[in-house]
C-alpha cells in the first residue's frame, strides 16, 4: 500500500501547474491561544506572534444581513488562525493583480468579520491598539500590509486590526428592516462591528498576553471616521482609554433616518427593486451587486438610533458628554483636513482628558515629484506602522531617511498607547516632548528629521489654503 500512495503522488504531481518558481510555504513555527469560542493556532513570525482570521462575530449573512453581530459559534478541536479571510465585499478590479482604491485585490466576501493580532512573545498586560481601516467606509481590510503589527509589537504592544462591513452592507436603512423586526437597532452596522470587536478584546485579548483596560482605538481616513464616531456610542464607552484619528476628523451631523431610507429606496430602483420589496427579498439581494452597483455601493452615512447610536459625536462634543479620553488626531500636508483635526482636537481636549495635534510633513525622496504640495492622503501609514517593507506604498524605494523618520514616528504613536491617561506630555523620537494642544497653542510638525512643536494656527488647512496664503 505504502508504494502504491507513494507511486500516486508522484504521478499526480504532474497534474498540477507549476507556476514559474513557486513553491510551498515555509512549515510554520506554531502556537496557541484559547478564546472564548476555542482553541487557534497562529504563527510565530519575525520574533512575534500572528493570528490571521480570527473571528470576532458570525458571519453577517443570510439572516444576519443587517443584523446587530451575533456571537461566533465555537468550534471543536484547533482552529487555524495562519491566513488571511477575504476583505469584505467591495467593487475590485478583474485582474487580481491590481488593487483598488482602498489597496484590496483578489477575493472578497460578504462573509468578512474577522481580525488579525499581532502580539509579543509572552507578553503580561501589554497596551493594546485596536485598528479601523480606512477606504471611504466601502472600500480596504484590515489586512493590508501597511498595518502590519510587529514593529508595534516589538515595543510591547498588540496590534488588532480588524475588518467591519462595508458599504450597503454596513450603512443601510429601509422601511422593511424596521417593520421587520423593530427592536433591532436600525442601521450603523459597520459602527455595532466597531463595538463588537472591543467586546471581544475585553473578553479574549488577557489569552495574548494584552490588558484589557489599557486599550487605544485608532483608524485612518473612514476608520477615523469610525473612531470619531466611537467617542459618542454608549455601548463602546469603558472599551477603550485612548483614541488616534488619522486624516479622519469626520464632524458631521447624522443623516436623518427618514433621508437615508428615502436614498436607500431611490437606489434600489436602479437596479430594478421596488418600494414593495420584502426584507427576504432584500436579503436575497447578492453582496457581489451591492459593491457592483454606483449607487448602492458607498451605503448612506450614520443614522441616528435611539438604542444604539442617540447622538452624533458633534453634539456629544459640543455638550461636552463625549467618552473622556486622551485623543490624538492630526492630517497631511498635501490634503484637506488639517482644520478639521484642529477642531477635534480642541473639542476633545477642552477639559478633562487632553488632546495631541498633528501635521505630517514628510514626503519621502521618490515621491517629490509625484507629490508637489506635500503628503497625501494616506502617506504616513508605512512611517505611523513603521511598515514601509510590507506596505506596497514603500519598499526598496525608500531611503535612509525614510526608514529613520518611520522608526521614530513609530515610536512616538506607541509612546501615545502607552502613556498615562492623565498625562498632558509624553516623551519620544530621541527627547521629543509632545505637548497637549490648547487652542492658540502647538502642534507636533512631523517633517524629515523628525517632529518638532510648531504654533498650529500658523499651519494650513491643506494645500489650497497654503497656494492662497502665499498669494496674499
Amino acid at each position: 500500500m505504502t508504494r502504491i500512495l507513494a507511486a500516486f503522488c508522484v504521478l499526480s504531481a504532474g497534474l498540477v501547474p507549476q507556476a514559474v518558481g513557486a513553491q510551498m510555504p515555509e512549515p510554520i513555527d506554531a502556537v496557541e491561544a484559547e478564546v472564548d469560542a476555542g482553541t487557534l493556532m497562529g504563527s510565530r513570525e519575525n520574533g512575534v506572534l500572528v493570528f490571521r482570521g480570527v473571528p470576532y462575530a458570525a458571519p453577517p449573512t443570510g439572516a444576519n444581513r443587517w443584523r446587530s453581530p451575533q456571537p461566533v459559534e465555537p468550534w471543536r478541536g484547533v482552529r487555524a488562525a495562519t491566513a488571511h479571510e477575504p476583505a469584505c465585499a467591495q467593487p475590485v478590479d478583474s485582474d487580481t493583480t491590481v488593487a483598488n482604491f482602498g489597496g484590496v485585490n483578489g477575493a472578497q466576501s460578504e462573509d468578512c468579520l474577522y481580525l488579525t493580532i499581532t502580539a509579543p512573545e509572552n507578553a503580561q498586560d501589554a497596551p493594546v491598539l485596536v485598528w479601523y481601516h480606512g477606504g471611504a467606509f466601502f472600500l480596504g481590510a484590515g489586512s493590508l500590509g501597511s498595518y502590519d503589527g510587529t514593529a508595534n509589537a516589538k515595543q510591547g504592544v498588540i496590534t488588532v486590526s480588524v475588518n467591519y462591513r462595508l458599504g450597503a452592507l454596513a450603512n443601510f436603512v429601509h422601511p422593511a428592516l424596521e417593520a421587520d423586526d423593530p427592536e433591532q437597532p436600525q442601521g450603523n452596522y459597520a459602527l455595532q462591528d466597531a463595538v463588537a470587536v472591543l467586546e471581544w478584546v475585553k473578553d479574549n485579548i488577557e489569552a495574548f498576553g494584552g490588558d484589557p483596560d489599557k486599550v487605544t482605538v485608532a483608524g485612518q481616513s473612514a476608520g477615523g471616521g469610525m473612531v470619531v464616531n466611537l467617542l459618542s456610542l454608549p455601548s463602546a464607552e469603558g472599551l477603550f482609554d485612548k483614541a488616534i484619528v488619522q486624516s479622519g476628523s469626520l464632524l458631521l451631523p447624522d443623516r436623518p433616518k427618514a433621508d437615508a431610507q428615502r436614498m436607500a429606496i431611490e437606489a434600489l430602483e436602479t437596479i430594478g427593486i421596488g418600494p414593495d420589496v420584502t426584507v427576504n427579498e432584500l436579503r436575497g439581494i447578492s453582496a457581489q451587486t451591492f459593491a457592483a452597483s454606483e449607487p448602492l455601493r458607498a451605503g448612506f452615512f450614520f443614522t441616528p438610533d435611539e438604542s444604539f447610536k442617540p447622538t452624533s459625536t458633534i453634539a456629544s462634543l459640543r455638550a461636552g458628554s463625549e467618552t473622556d479620553v486622551p485623543v490624538l488626531v492630526g492630517s497631511n500636508a498635501g490634503e484637506g483636513g488639517f482644520a478639521a483635526a484642529r477642531t477635534l482636537a480642541t473639542l476633545a481636549g477642552d477639559s478633562g482628558a487632553p488632546s495631541f495635534l498633528y501635521r505630517f510633513d514628510h514626503t519621502s525622496a521618490f515621491r517629490a515629484e509625484e507629490w508637489g504640495n506635500g503628503p497625501i492622503h494616506s502617506a504616513e501609514l508605512m512611517f505611523t506602522f513603521d511598515s514601509i517593507d510590507q506596505s506596497s506604498w514603500g519598499g526598496d524605494r525608500a531611503d535612509a531617511a525614510d526608514r529613520a523618520l518611520a522608526e521614530k514616528v513609530n515610536g512616538c504613536w506607541v509612546a501615545f498607547m502607552k502613556m498615562a491617561p492623565d498625562a498632558r506630555s509624553f516623551e519620544c523620537a530621541d527627547g521629543f516632548e509632545w505637548q497637549a494642544y490648547r487652542p492658540g497653542g502647538e502642534a507636533a510638525l512631523i517633517e524629515a528629521t523628525g517632529p518638532e512643536m510648531a504654533p498650529a494656527d500658523e499651519l494650513p488647512d491643506g494645500p489650497e489654503e497654503d497656494a492662497a496664503r502665499q498669494e496674499e
